[in-house]
């Protein structure tokens, strides 16, 4: 059974000396094995956008190179979205992802930062993502001299450790796994964020409907028993579950 990951994106999917590991490789062979077959991984690049994600891997293919896969984990859930790409059936819902900061202890002692605070003090964000909009144009773009734009939220919060800016801002997950004993995070209030929390689920092709009843089964079950938080936990994360 072939799953869509995403490359290069600790701590959900990545691979080790050619090895997958991650988050949502790890939930893909627990559904593999409910279903009792092989997990096998492709690792792709994200898009220009979701849609063409799904169109690449899901249910068209690339023009070039590309192959279908039979699910794609990660899926953001947006009800919207789900009515406007027919050809995917979006299911299995089995977290959810918030927007938070993470920040050197050592420069905020007492209060933890919030935005209004990088109008004097530095703070990375990936470049090009929801952080680096919200904060470029946060009071008219009063703090735009002071972000920091990195290619990956890994070398952001490398950043950060390293004492070369003073906060970071990103999806929880990612502030958490690159955290270490000089930085810690916190989610304050986010006034005008229109979307600071999504649920995650994954995609599967419409043709193939009782497949897809069959992965959302898998993700339930692992969901009560709690086999999806013990992967999260087991990558130093903290569960977020889905929000129905």
């Amino acid at each position: 059974m072939l799953f869509a990951v995403y490359a290069d994106y600790p701590p959900y999917s990545w691979q080790d000396a050619g090895k997958p590991r991650g988050v949502d490789v790890d939930i893909a062979r627990l559904i593999a094995e409910d279903l009792g077959v092989e997990a096998r991984f492709n690792f792709v690049a994200s898009g220009e956008n979701l849609e063409a994600d799904l169109r690449n891997n899901i249910w068209k293919g690339a023009l070039i190179g590309g192959r279908i896969a039979n699910v794609m984990m990660r899926v953001p859930y947006d009800s919207a979205f789900k009515c406007r790409v027919e050809q995917v059936v979006f299911t299995g819902q089995y977290s959810s992802e918030s927007i938070a900061i993470a920040y050197d202890k050592a420069s905020y002692p007492d209060e933890k930062p919030v935005p209004a605070y990088f109008r004097f003090d530095t703070v990375a964000v990936e470049n090009d993502s929801i952080s680096d909009f919200y904060l470029s144009s946060f009071a008219g773009g009063q703090l735009s001299g002071k972000v920091q734009r990195f290619d990956d939220m890994g070398a952001a919060m490398a950043a950060l450790n390293a004492g070369e800016t003073k906060a970071a801002m990103g999806p929880r997950g990612q502030l958490e796994y690159g955290l270490d004993a000089g930085s810690d995070l916190h989610q304050p209030p986010l006034a005008g964020f229109a979307v600071s929390t999504w649920t995650l689920g994954v995609a599967v092709n419409f043709s193939y409907r009782p497949l897809s009843y069959a992965v959302d089964d898998a993700i339930n079950y692992a969901l009560q028993d709690g086999r999806i938080a013990r992967i999260y936990e087991s990558y130093g994360l903290s569960f977020q579950p889905p929000v129905r």
